[in-house]
């Protein structure tokens, strides 16, 4: 598998932001992260929503927002010809580097400031009349139309939705880079085996160096890293499938099931079964 890169925009010349609506192709894109903010709007479809370290379902409607550089994708269930999503992404400065620091604009920088996490948005019918009507404009009514939208989203209920991969608050760009390409390939292969040579090898490490780099950075061993994202995956099939618990937990990774058994019980305090009958009756 090649190592997951950065995406890199390209604005057309009569743009200062993007807005795009993809069909089902967009739900193949791997891992990734880009320096711009991003608006995404799930028209229709149904599955995972990955963004940094955090896991969670998606289905028609989802609203989210997310900052600069947080690594993310959204993963179909299953094959759906009729997925389709609004994308917007824009950087800070879009619209001249101080224009949100203007006092009129404080709630929408505070929303933009907030977005570092990633906001997941309570109401999204009511929003969807400002994608619309965005989706329709041009020229200036265009840029009227975008800032009445995060004017909005300000104005919503919304919560975060997770805290970074990073735990050290002094990281450099270039180890926020780097510990997302490593993410991407946790995020793209956690469902199979995954050997410390592999992935100290996406981040150009010894195995030894890159044990080192990823506790120092993440507060978390790899394994620990990976055994969370299983776990996860795992805990989401079991409260929205019918699948056998040994389905699932081969499904999420786990080859072993008497380890899944025992790490299950150790992180949710209960069984897989247990589990799944105390909170799906």
């Amino acid at each position: 598998m090649q190592k997951a890169k950065p995406e890199i925009l390209q604005n057309g010349l009569q743009e200062s932001f993007l807005i795009r609506t993809f069909g089902h192709e967009a739900f193949l894109a791997p891992y990734h992260y880009h320096p711009e903010y991003e608006l995404t709007y799930i028209i229709h479809g149904k599955g995972k929503r990955y963004i940094g370290n955090r896991l969670d379902d998606f289905s028609d409607g989802d609203f989210v927002l997310i900052g600069p550089n947080q690594p993310h994708c959204w993963k179909l269930d299953q094959e759906d010809s009729k997925a389709s999503a609004v994308v917007i992404q824009f950087t800070h400065e879009f619209l001249g580097a101080e224009f949100f620091e203007k006092p009129e604009f404080s709630n929408i920088n505070a929303l933009l400031k907030e977005s570092q996490a990633g906001l997941s948005f309570h109401q999204p019918k009511k929003l969807t009349k400002y994608i619309l009507r965005l989706r329709k404009s041009q020229g200036v009514e265009r840029i009227l139309n975008f800032l009445e939208l995060l004017n909005e989203l300000a104005r919503q209920k919304y919560h975060p939705i997770h805290v970074g991969a990073l735990e050290n608050g002094n990281s450099s760009l270039t180890d926020t880079n780097r510990i997302n390409v490593i993410m991407a390939y946790i995020v793209e292969n956690f469902k199979n085996d995954i050997s410390l040579d592999d992935v100290a090898n996406v981040a150009n490490l010894t195995p030894n160096a890159f044990c080192k780099y990823f506790k120092k950075l993440t507060r978390k061993t790899f394994v620990d890293m990976v055994v969370q994202y299983r776990m996860n995956y795992a805990v989401q099939q079991l409260l929205h499938t019918d699948e056998p618990i040994s389905s699932i937990a081969m499904a999420s990774g786990f080859n072993d099931m008497s380890y899944f058994y025992k790490t299950f019980k150790a992180k949710m305090g209960m069984s897989p079964l247990a589990y799944r009958k105390k909170f799906m009756d």
